[in-house]
């Protein structure tokens, strides 16, 4: 801190350094309260930190606040804007494979889906605006995803504790993989990471149960979400329309 300025001084190779240890560490946390209480709060820190820069945080939690002050922070939170920069890797091409890890801790790959279509949904970053409707678009939604038979699966550079903290305040039901450690890798697989903003472009990829790419859109704006009607309508061209004659 600078306490001449007022101003709060990121810090980022140290506070790098201590998300690293708190990864290191949380394993070994037994399950319960303290533990979710812990892994929010690492979100929110997380948070503030992307926010820093200024004499005081673009936003706060208020003192005393409850899980519907968290749930509306993304709401004060800064836009995230800009153009997109990469164009998603070609329809036909085979997927790339990853292993990630879950909220829970547990890895999950690629071809753990073999034999059933799954999206991929790459977003910039937990608590951000955009990504916040997005992803709560999905999961006011997820009655259609099953009607098809589809997995939705979630990536982004934050690390789990913050997916475990996001998912838990919006009441998220897809997996959220931790694209985190190395940093964007698999984001740089699939051509969609943006090298000097540290995050990934916000793209939807669908993958047959051949893991062959059938779908690749990348927003033409990172503040844009992808229109969810054309998203079914590709699934139905892919996997058949519902059974049960899909939506209303």
């Amino acid at each position: 801190m600078d306490r001449n300025a007022g101003t709060l001084d990121p810090q980022p190779s140290r506070l790098e350094q201590l998300s690293t240890d708190f990864a290191a560490l949380a394993p070994k946390l037994p399950d319960g309260p303290e533990k979710q209480a812990l892994s929010l709060l690492h979100g929110m820190i997380q948070e503030l930190w992307r926010s820093a820069g200024s004499a005081r945080p673009a936003f706060e939690a208020p003192a005393g606040a409850t899980l519907d002050d968290l749930k509306s922070l993304h709401e004060h939170a800064p836009a995230m804007e800009g153009d997109a920069i990469n164009s998603p890797l070609s329809v036909g091409a085979k997927a790339p494979e990853f292993a990630l890890l879950d909220a829970n801790g547990r890895e999950v790959t690629l071809s753990s889906y073999a034999g059933r279509a799954i999206v991929l949904v790459f977003y910039p970053l937990d608590w951000s605006p955009g990504c916040s409707k997005q992803l709560d678009l999905y999961q006011q939604e997820w009655s259609e995803f099953e009607k098809r038979d589809v997995e939705i699966v979630g990536i982004s550079v934050d690390s789990l504790y913050s997916h475990g903290a996001w998912a838990a305040a919006r009441g998220l039901s897809m997996p959220l993989l931790a694209d985190f450690n190395p940093k964007g890798e698999v984001a740089r697989r699939y051509n969609v990471w943006r090298d000097a903003d540290g995050f990934s472009e916000r793209a939807l990829y669908i993958i047959d149960g051949e893991g062959v790419i059938r779908y690749a859109h990348v927003s033409p704006k990172l503040q844009h979400v992808p229109d969810i009607y054309e998203l079914f309508a590709k699934l139905d061209e892919i996997v058949g329309a519902p059974a049960t004659g899909g939506r209303e």
